[in-house]
């Protein structure tokens, strides 16, 4: 199966399942990918990518680089690349900072509020997380990246 569909009843839940997702890409001998995390302001999109650095072995402290829109950790297994686009006019702005050249490297790109360049990328994983009460979010799955398979039981 390549989606999955899974409920998380707090920031712990889909923390891990984030952490489990990169686990279970880097036991797949995928070792490359981008990543696009889409859901409303406050879905829980940063706790998953803080979970996904973990399972990457990233021992640094993950915050949202909203401001600056990219951060990059090296001290996991992989390089990991984390964007934030929300605060994004067009563009220009970040192929001033060379983003498309991130796509030439190895490791993982991991892009908030990816819907942004949806038009100019293409996804290894796409991700939708959903408000579905004060702790309980859906989180939607689908991996593109051909030999990768999941289930709800891979990332629970």
């Amino acid at each position: 199966m390549k989606n999955a569909n899974i409920v998380s009843h707090s920031e712990k839940e889909t923390r891990m399942i984030g952490k489990n997702l990169a686990m279970h890409l880097i036991d797949s001998s995928t070792k490359k990918g981008v990543l696009f995390l889409e859901g409303e302001l406050g879905a829980g999109k940063t706790v998953f990518a803080k979970g996904f650095a973990e399972g990457l072995g990233i021992e640094e402290n993950v915050d949202s680089p909203t401001f600056v829109f990219i951060r990059e950790y090296y001290s996991g297994k992989v390089p990991f690349y984390h964007f934030d686009l929300y605060r994004l006019k067009d563009l220009e702005e970040i192929d001033e900072l060379g983003f498309f050249e991130y796509f030439d490297r190895d490791g993982f790109i991991l892009i908030e509020w990816a819907e942004k360049v949806k038009n100019y990328i293409e996804p290894s994983v796409e991700i939708r997380i959903e408000k579905a009460g004060k702790n309980k979010r859906i989180l939607s799955i689908e991996i593109l990246e051909q030999g990768v398979n999941i289930n709800e039981w891979t990332l629970y």
